[in-house]
């Protein structure tokens, strides 16, 4: 059974990084016009945010983190996310949040010494290197094309990746690479650890995109010739998949939990307007129109925080929840875009100054409806276990 009710000590947290985003951070908001944040903006915040012990809800205890369940993280998520710098203070903003957690689960104890202890720690970023240019796998894994051929003593491994979140300054790359010919287009896949100081690794360009925020960028990688050795394999040889669905459900969810603070601060500007602001003899807010608007925000708001806290108490169950991801991250992504556009509505030319953040945060949140799997190829995958299941009970 679902519990709904929050815990003091939860609701106490919550509460202390709701208040800790809107005193040290959002006053940091005017510094992201048009670009990512200074690596001393986010060591300075991440310092503070040790100091108030809520640095970290997603990382292990041993890790210099909380230790929180997925349905707790999902809570604490929300209250940084009211700030796209929030989620970066607390060492729980992509792509290193879905590395922490795949490496804490498939890492050796020397790779996590090696990788995963200074990236908890926040003293370098990383970037997953899946997606590549067409032909290559994109929305579809299985058309992986980077390949790594065995030689003696570890893998030499070729191929373009595209649109690789963070790679400008990361410190490593976990690299998906074709290790084998399997007919099943989605086996026969293995991660790798690449070092960036690795001469067979180049970050070719940044690529110019709609969003700014995120550190590193969004960018061109190569792989040349890149020789890394046999202790360079995250986890088994041909499982890279498999590991890959590890990362992604949950990575699915965490975005959901963030972008949902976003869209709760949004709607809490536009409802301040419409309180305050009159138009043609009384508040915006009586006016149907955009009453209308804040309303549909909110009932859409409340039903994906319940969507998120559902499929976080499954992770927490030891459950898979790949439909229920989907159809979460199908359904936050899209509901975020209209409460964020509505906001900006209500507030008119405010909206699409730099005056107040609805602006950046249209900008920024768009692009969620296509990484992380495009809400068509999600109704695909949704729709296919419908159908699947319907077969399996006619039998």
């Amino acid at each position: 059974m679902i519990d709904f009710a929050l815990s003091d000590d939860l609701v106490a947290l919550r509460d202390r990084v709701r208040a800790f985003v809107d005193r040290e951070v959002v006053p940091l908001e005017a510094r992201l016009r048009g670009e990512s944040p200074s690596q001393e903006t986010i060591a300075h915040l991440r310092a503070k945010a040790r100091a108030e012990g809520i640095y970290g809800p997603h990382l292990a205890r041993e890790l210099g983190g909380l230790g929180l369940d997925w349905r707790s993280v999902a809570v604490v998520f929300e209250a940084a996310g009211r700030s796209l710098l929030g989620p970066l203070a607390l060492n729980g903003a992509a792509p290193d949040e879905g590395n922490m957690h795949l490496l804490h689960e498939v890492a050796s104890p020397a790779q996590a010494e090696r990788y995963l202890r200074p990236l908890a720690a926040g003293e370098i970023r990383s970037c997953f290197a899946m997606t590549e240019p067409a032909p290559g796998a994109g929305s579809d894994p299985g058309m992986l094309r980077t390949r790594a051929r065995k030689v003696a003593g570890g893998w030499v491994i070729d191929g373009e990746k595209w649109f690789i979140t963070g790679a400008e300054g990361a410190a490593f790359a976990i690299c998906m690479a074709r290790t084998s010919d399997d007919p099943d287009g989605r086996r026969g896949a293995t991660m790798f650890l690449v070092d960036a100081s690795n001469p067979g690794m180049r970050v070719r360009r940044r690529i110019g995109t709609l969003d700014h925020v995120t550190p590193g960028g969004h960018c061109a990688v190569a792989f040349e010739a890149c020789e890394v050795s046999d202790d360079a394999v995250l986890g088994e040889v041909d499982e890279g998949f498999r590991y890959a669905q590890l990362r992604l459900a949950p990575a699915r969810l965490t975005h959901c939990m963030r972008w949902l603070g976003v869209a709760t601060r949004a709607q809490e500007i536009a409802v301040v307007r419409a309180a305050q602001r009159t138009a043609f003899g009384k508040r915006l807010g009586e006016h149907q129109g955009v009453a209308f608007q804040l309303a549909d925000t909110e009932i859409e708001l409340h039903a994906a925080r319940l969507m998120i806290w559902h499929t976080a108490w499954m992770l927490d169950r030891g459950e898979h929840a790949r439909h229920e991801s989907s159809m979460a991250k199908t359904f936050v992504a899209e509901a975020v875009f209209r409460a964020v556009d509505r906001s900006l509505q209500v507030c008119g030319s405010l909206g699409v100054s730099d005056d107040i953040p609805l602006g950046a945060f249209l900008r920024e949140s768009r692009p969620f409806r296509i990484y992380d799997g495009p809400s068509e190829v999600h109704r695909m995958a949704i729709a296919a276990r419908l159908f699947r299941r319907y077969e399996a009970s006619k039998r």
